[in-house]
């Protein structure tokens, strides 16, 4: 299988060194990565460049964009212009970021559980998180949810589902929607990748804002986003992103802002995310 990886990055330079030498080392080094640098004004260039020159599969493209924060636009943005940049076809296509430390058997562990089976549309590892006591799941969800900085997609899903929601969400509604068009989506528990910055580590108010526009956006409708926001406090031990996702909620429904699905990819969404709640609780 050819696989391509696209990594956003933003001042990345804390971490980057890191995560490309964890490429290179792969025992199945990917056909291609591109690094799309998003405006950073750190070292983040320099390292990309030494990186490039070393080895062939690895390039960059600037990307200029708002230098504010967004949540999930920016990020997708950046990498639709990584996309842009290809000019082949792929059989896997990877969004990966650039603070993440891959195992050396990654890439081969994944061409081994996407050759496995063809409905498999797709697959990730498990991040972990430094600890006092060590590299432990990072469990602001469950090791059963494919996860944003290191996914693998099969190009037939990614093309099903129309690439990625330029969306805070869009990590969640891709296997949402992969699941409608009737793909499985799978995590290799045993592939433990090193995440180098917390996920929130910058949750601002404004993110939690956002994060309920997004379920109106996925057609959640009240109740459960109410349960979603709930959860998404708790996971983060602040109350009050429960209270700033409920009022990007409101404000995106007095607004009437677009959907990013259909009515009918809404109704799947929410008898999906009941039936997973019913399970989990009973």
């Amino acid at each position: 299988m050819k696989i391509c990886v696209v990594i956003p990055v933003y001042n990345e330079g804390k971490y980057l060194e890191r995560c490309l030498s964890s490429f290179t080392k792969q025992t199945h080094v990917p056909d291609r990565v591109v690094i799309v640098n998003d405006n950073s004004t750190d070292n983040t260039q320099q390292i990309i460049d030494s990186f490039s020159k070393s080895y062939p599969f690895i390039s960059s493209v600037y990307n200029t964009s708002a230098k504010n924060h967004s949540p999930g636009s920016k990020v997708i943005q950046a990498f639709n212009k990584g996309l842009s940049i290809l000019e082949e076809d792929y059989d896997l296509i990877g969004k990966f970021d650039g603070d993440i430390v891959l195992p050396p058997n990654y890439f081969e562990e994944m061409i081994r559980l996407f050759s496995s089976d063809n409905c498999i549309g797709i697959a990730s590892g498990n991040l972990y998180i430094e600890t006092n006591q060590g590299w432990k799941f990072e469990n602001i969800s469950a090791k059963t949810k494919t996860r944003g900085p290191i996914k693998l997609y099969r190009s037939s899903c990614f093309e099903a589902i129309g690439g990625l929601k330029i969306s805070i969400g869009w990590d969640t509604v891709d296997e949402l929607l992969a699941q409608y068009h009737g793909w499985s989506v799978i995590t290799e528990p045993s592939l433990h990748v090193k995440h180098l910055k917390h996920t929130g580590a910058n949750y601002s108010v404004d993110a939690a804002v956002k994060q309920g526009v997004a379920f109106y956006k996925m057609r959640y409708g009240w109740t459960l986003t109410n349960i979603a926001s709930a959860k998404l406090a708790w996971k983060k031990k602040r109350f009050s992103i429960y209270v700033d996702a409920l009022k990007g909620y409101r404000r995106a429904k007095r607004d009437k802002l677009a959907y990013i699905v259909s009515e009918d990819e809404g109704a799947f969404i929410r008898a999906l995310r009941w039936k997973n709640i019913k399970k989990k609780v009973f």
